[in-house]
């Protein structure tokens, strides 16, 4: 693998984690949305990655592959009062679990700088080759 493989595969790693953790803010900022009850509530997305690979088998690095929608089931409350209960007072909340959304941020946010460390560690020694030269 080349030094520019390197920085790439990393690039593409950074680029879907972004992807993922705009997901995960999504997630968190729609956590207590509700609609009217004949409408579909607010559903999780996650995010579904796939590797890359190059023609000869090897790591090329990884892409987002779709967004969907998380197709468990939400959670009905009984709020009366709320403006978007039914005609018993149960208010369908959005599927969204914050325990797992943190779980996602973190794990995000560690790949994202390990993506990070490989980009600078990956230019430094293309620098370090440079250098050799002169």
């Amino acid at each position: 693998m080349g030094l520019f493989q390197a920085l790439d595969t990393a690039v593409s790693g950074a680029t879907m984690t972004r992807v993922w953790l705009d997901s995960i803010a999504d997630n968190v900022a729609n956590i207590n949305t509700t609609r009217p009850p004949d409408e579909e509530p607010f559903r999780a997305r996650q995010v579904v990655a796939q590797s890359v690979t190059a023609a000869d088998g090897t790591g090329r690095g990884v892409r987002v592959q779709e967004i969907r929608l998380d197709d468990s089931e939400s959670q009905l409350i009984y709020d009366p009062h709320h403006p978007h209960a039914d005609e018993y007072g149960l208010v369908r909340m959005p599927n969204v679990s914050l325990d797992k959304e943190m779980t996602n941020l973190l794990l995000a946010n560690r790949v994202y700088s390990m993506n990070l460390s490989v980009m600078d560690r990956a230019i430094n020694s293309y620098r370090a080759a440079l250098q050799i030269g002169r």
